[in-house]
């Protein structure tokens, strides 16, 4: 978890709102159209599965800038049903670790075994609303789609560190204002 959201986590009431950034290792300039495109698709599906929203982003050449609004877990009774959860994951991970969750869950419930159900839907969630989670999943999943091209053929990681993150506060002009630095990034580099 970075240092800024364990710092801070659960002090707040509502959600938190974090400005996170990410460096391509030794900042070349690998992201071009169809990179940014795959890492937009990709930001999007877990958007929906970790719970949190994307309410500004810039993917620059070596670089991009994330302002997220993360939501606070919800109560027990709040959470998602076992049929949410699979249709999060299914949009996620795919319709055969949908369907693998499914059948687990439904197991065990027809088998009375309530423990092993909830601590099955609890390896999800841990991972739900939560800014780390978000960005290790994002980075992960484009490093390996971008390792993965045949004029590639590389391995290893793609970026310089974990991201880096700032709290950014929800009331006032503070998020106007981190949005609008985060959208003027290209104009700043002098790209437009």
């Amino acid at each position: 978890m970075n240092r800024t959201s364990r710092r801070f986590k659960g002090l707040s009431q509502g959600p938190e709102y974090f400005h996170c950034v990410s460096r391509v290792v030794d900042r070349r300039m690998v992201l071009k159209t169809d990179e940014k495109e795959e890492f937009i698709r990709i930001m999007r599906i877990y958007e929906a599965f970790y719970g949190v929203r994307i309410l500004s982003y810039c993917i620059m050449t070596n670089h991009f800038h994330l302002l997220l609004e993360v939501p606070k877990r919800p109560a027990a009774e709040n959470l998602p049903s076992d049929d949410a959860l699979v249709g999060k994951v299914s949009a996620a991970l795919g319709d055969v670790a949908g369907r693998g969750l499914r059948e687990e869950l439904k197991h065990f419930r027809k088998n009375g075994m309530t423990d092993a159900a909830e601590a099955l839907r609890e390896r999800y969630f841990a991972r739900m609303w939560d800014v780390s989670s978000y960005m290790q999943v994002v980075k992960q999943r484009f490093t390996q789609w971008y390792n993965r091209s045949r004029k590639r053929k590389r391995k290893g990681t793609l970026w310089e560190d974990r991201f880096r993150s700032v709290l950014v506060a929800g009331e006032g002009d503070a998020l106007k204002t981190m949005a609008a630095y985060i959208d003027l990034n290209p104009v700043r580099a002098g790209i437009v």
